[in-house]
């Protein structure tokens, strides 16, 4: 059976272009022991994945030149050499940017039964789900009371940490950029602020309107002006929990840190990364407590979905142009 991947042919420096993606094929060897051979059906894109494309390990390792790429999938079995592994099996797994993927079985989850669509599991229910819930739990130690202020506020984590704090009973804050964004997490009750255009001061002048008790939460997505922003507007005791910057993701030099890094000091604020797969240990505890919220609707959550095997790059590149409304997907036909 042939089986059709995405390889680099070099590591880009800036915007990846196009062009350094390569579809190509190969005919799959016979299962070895323990293996499972997997129909995609979903493919996730995410902004780590910048990050494997350095040719430089950071909290892991980098894709291979000329080698499949990997990435969030699910898919169904269509054979299988492990034991408890099945034939039929909903499963979500790592050999994303391809449409067969032959991994081991042990690697693999299969999915649970509930009411929610299969893909919801590389989304809110899945790796970005459960980073926004870590984020704000366990790293940010939210509250109640607390003001809360998150950047990248309409994406993939950014929309259900919105979502989780105000089910809190927080006052929260959603940075965002395009106005059909900024209308939708109004409608999540959230209030909108726009980067688009502003300066940093200009950013934190409009999340002092938004919140002007301050801020005692900030779940970061961004870096750049919105970690500066959104520095000037801590209270005392803030807490912020470091998802990603996506604005030096591509960036052709070191980028410049903010120039009021002192309100750390001066607000006694804790300022903390994290990196999910430490936390996945707690996943079933997400599940439970989120899952249901999703199956009744009380927790929305929107998809941007690219068709085909051959959009993948493309729906990649558009997360850095702002061409997604939470979870981007790729959805492959059989």
């Amino acid at each position: 059976m042939q089986s059709r991947f995405f390889t680099l042919t070099h590591y880009p420096i800036g915007l990846p272009e196009r062009e350094l993606f390569a579809l190509q094929s190969q005919e799959l060897p016979d299962l070895g022991e323990g293996e499972v051979r997997i129909r995609n059906r979903w493919l996730s894109v995410d902004p780590y994945m910048r990050g494997r494309m350095t040719g430089t390990r950071t909290y892991i390792a980098p894709f291979e030149l000329g080698k499949p790429m990997e990435g969030g999938a699910i898919g169904v079995v269509i054979a299988s050499n492990h034991p408890t592994i099945k034939e039929g099996d909903k499963v979500s797994h790592m050999g994303g940017w391809r449409d067969i993927a032959q991994v081991p079985g042990d690697s693999v989850t299969a999915l649970p039964d509930s009411d929610v669509p299969e893909q919801a599991y590389l989304g809110v229910l899945g790796m970005p789900g459960m980073t926004a819930w870590t984020g704000l739990n366990h790293i940010a130690e939210c509250k109640p009371s607390d003001n809360v202020l998150v950047s990248a506020a309409s994406g993939a984590v950014g929309s259900l940490v919105v979502q989780l704090a105000k089910a809190k009973g927080c006052h929260v804050v959603g940075i965002a950029g395009a106005a059909h964004k900024l209308a939708w997490l109004e409608s999540l009750g959230v209030e909108p602020v726009s980067y688009q255009d502003r300066s940093s001061q200009e950013l934190s002048d409009a999340i002092k309107l938004a919140s002007p008790d301050g801020i005692d939460v900030y779940f970061e997505n961004v870096g750049g002006i919105c970690l500066e922003a959104a520095l000037n507007q801590l209270n005392d005791g803030a807490r912020i929990a470091v998802c990603g910057m996506i604005d030096s993701y591509n960036a052709e030099a070191p980028t410049p840190g903010p120039s009021n890094l002192s309100q750390l000091v001066i607000r006694k604020a804790k300022m903390q990364g994290f990196i999910v797969a430490d936390h996945w240990a707690s996943y079933r505890y997400f599940l439970n407590e989120v899952a249901p919220q999703v199956a009744k609707g009380k927790i929305v959550y929107k998809e941007t979905v690219k068709e085909g095997l051959e959009s993948t790059p493309n729906a990649f590149l558009a997360l850095f142009e702002g061409g997604n409304t939470g979870k981007m997907l790729v959805k492959l036909t059989d």
